[in-house]
């Protein structure tokens, strides 16, 4: 069963063994990860749940102090995916961070381990999370299900049940109990709403009940992916099981699927980044030969069905603002690269945007998930300006380095001082509750 092929991998990674790339990446990972949710934790939704668990309006990781572990791994999880920067997996179509990380870092702050096993338990909870949202896409995603909050609980759970130091049976019953209580509906995402981030705080909060409850004895279905009512036939597809059971065969399980995520420049939806990045393009040209914006007439693009679904002409906040394809392209043409600080609703942007033209095309559809390319054609009095991106900044073939990142988290938290971030190259020998205080004292 593939429950019980999980649990070994999990079992089986060991910090020691990890090669210097993985660890590298995760440290990556977990640095992206502290930089997005401490500037989420300040976002509309972050200060929802900080008022809802009555954390210190300041505080910017959610740690111990006050709350629980499950708890405490639910805030930071939506504050890692509120803003739409975490890192993702473009074939797993997941964003695995939101999920992993929150729930491995208030487990580890917990039982009182090091950055060693925080390490450790990162890569087995992406491992897993990655594995199953490649296991499950694109039909999962057609289904209507949002992988971050499904298959983000099962690496979850993986990742604390690295930390707690569970054997392979206990692993097994709490993938059965993560595997129970998976959710996440794309209707949230694509609505505009908060529930988006929701769905990254329960799989992080599910994730460690899940093990919890598993080292506790309580007992999870082995067959929770592959039985006749589990996962995969009630979630992905109710046809012949044997075509799940080929699709794990053919899976790589021995290649450390940390190594593929990528990381996000943008504060948007990803499927919107190559025509972000064909737009920021188109800009500069355009002003180096003097052309500007009164100069535009119409703006094709033409891209691959999901992104060209991402239509909403009409954005009424900024979490719907985040999926429209047409504000994105209208705020790059305006002011380069979209952040946090210029995600505006503006006079401007809406005429812009309603120049647009957005068509599927059936070339570019047909490369996609192994690209994510879009063509932007902007018309004006002075001629035509074309860019086509077929991969977008961020992906592990057109990547960002620690020194971009460094600088992400700069831009993103400008009051702290990065050198605080210096720990995470010897995370190794620092315990996670050293670093959290430490972390929270700097802040306050």
């Amino acid at each position: 069963m593939i429950t019980e092929d999980l649990a070994s991998k999990i079992a089986e990674i060991n910090y020691d063994e990890l090669p210097k790339e993985v660890v590298s990446q995760a440290k990556l990972c977990f640095l992206d990860f502290l930089a997005v949710a401490m500037r989420g934790s300040n976002s509309p939704s972050g200060k929802i749940v900080k008022e809802i668990f009555n954390c210190a309006k300041d505080e910017v990781i959610v740690d111990l102090d006050k709350l629980s572990v499950m708890d405490a791994a639910f805030c930071n999880g939506v504050f890692a995916h509120s803003l739409d920067l975490d890192d993702g997996h473009r074939h797993a179509q997941l964003h695995p961070g939101c999920a992993v990380i929150p729930a491995s870092l208030a487990a580890a702050d917990f039982h009182k381990k090091t950055g060693k096993e925080l390490l450790e338990a990162i890569v087995a909870g992406y491992q897993v999370s990655i594995l199953m949202g490649k296991l499950s896409n694109p039909m999962h995603r057609n289904n209507g299900f949002h992988s971050t909050g499904t298959c983000g609980t099962l690496g979850a759970a993986a990742a604390v049940c690295k930390i707690m130091e569970l054997n392979e049976e206990k692993i097994i019953n709490a993938l059965g109990l993560a595997g129970t209580q998976a959710a996440g509906l794309l209707e949230s995402d694509h609505a505009g709403t908060m529930g988006k981030h929701l769905h990254a705080g329960k799989a992080a909060h599910a994730g460690v009940i899940a093990a919890v409850l598993a080292e506790k004895g309580f007992t999870g279905a082995k067959s929770i992916i592959d039985g006749k009512q589990g996962f995969y036939m009630a979630m992905v597809s109710d046809s012949d099981i044997s075509i799940l059971e080929n699709s794990w065969k053919e899976m790589d399980k021995d290649r450390y699927h940390i190594l593929d995520i990528y990381f996000k420049q943008y504060p948007l939806c990803r499927h919107l980044h190559s025509s972000i990045d064909a737009a920021r393009f188109i800009k500069d040209k355009m002003e180096t030969e003097g052309s500007n914006l009164d100069d535009i007439r119409r703006i094709y693009i033409k891209t691959y069905k999901i992104a060209a679904e991402h239509d909403n002409y009409q954005p009424e906040t900024v979490e719907d603002l985040r999926q429209s394809l047409p504000f994105a392209v209208a705020i790059s043409l305006i002011k380069g690269a979209p952040n946090t600080e210029n995600m505006e609703i503006t006079d401007l942007t809406r005429s812009l945007a309603s120049k647009t033209v957005i068509e599927t095309d059936a070339k570019l559809d047909g490369s996609y998930p192994s690209k994510r390319p879009s063509e932007i054609s902007v018309e004006t009095g002075n001629g035509v300006y074309n860019c086509q991106v077929d991969l977008p900044l961020g992906e592990p073939e057109n990547p960002l380095d620690l020194q971009d990142l460094t600088q992400k988290f700069q831009e993103l938290n400008p009051h702290v001082n990065v050198e605080l971030m210096n720990p995470i190259e010897q995370i190794e020998s620092i315990y996670i509750h050293d670093f959290m205080e430490m972390l929270n004292l700097n802040i306050k």
